[in-house]
């Protein structure tokens, strides 16, 4: 006879309940949750909500790198030594984020298996999906990456049915996610709406009796 599965680790609770230090924040959209180049003294955990990874060259040129949501963590180059920030992080909607100072992480780490293994895990799979976006990037047409970074954001896949509603999104972001233009990013949209309505048009009419 089987035994009872254990059930997983819950990291929003365990986080909440974790001893003094924590701080819960709510942000706007539009808010800057940290700066590129300011100081990184802790990691974050979103609860609820969407942020945008960004990063910006001196000479002002700018790229968007990952858009995370509930369950992500971000600020974590605070482990690594880094002394400040490599990213911008901007919230895309009404978002929850927990902020967990970088000593109080450390020894939650070393001291709980669980969230230990919780955030390697989390860590792994992340670098995956950077390594696979570079490999999208090189190989893959603009078109065939929009339509996977809607799937991403969609977080197609996904057992947890409720985060598969796309965060609002404007062209200009997406066509930075993807390395093209807001115009071919209106283009593709607007191709794959006249697509859909076609399909759906042709759809009827096959169902209709003559």
């Amino acid at each position: 006879m089987k035994g009872k599965q254990k059930p997983a680790f819950d990291a929003d609770a365990f986080l909440r309940s974790a001893g003094a230090g924590r701080t819960v924040v709510t942000y706007q959209p539009t808010d800057v949750i940290f700066s590129q180049g300011s100081a990184s003294d802790s990691v974050q955990y979103i609860q609820k909500g969407a942020v945008k990874l960004s990063v910006q060259s001196h000479g002002g040129k700018g790229a968007v790198v990952l858009m995370l949501g509930p369950g992500d963590f971000l600020g974590e180059e605070a482990l690594a030594g880094h002394p400040v920030r490599l990213a911008a992080a901007t919230a895309m909607t009404a978002t929850t984020v927990l902020i967990v100072p970088k000593a109080q992480m450390i020894r939650m780490l070393h001291d709980q298996h669980a969230l230990s293994d919780r955030f390697i895990a989390y860590m792994l799979a992340r670098n995956i999906r950077i390594e696979a976006d570079l490999v999208d990037q090189l190989f893959n047409s603009s078109e065939k990456r929009l339509a996977r970074t809607l799937l991403l954001l969609a977080r197609y896949g996904k057992p947890d049915d409720t985060h598969r509603v796309l965060p609002r999104i404007s062209q200009e972001t997406l066509a930075e996610m993807i390395g093209t233009t807001r115009s071919r990013v209106n283009f593709f949209m607007n191709s794959s709406r006249s697509s859909v309505s076609s399909n759906t048009t042709a759809a009827s009419r096959s169902t209709i009796p003559s």
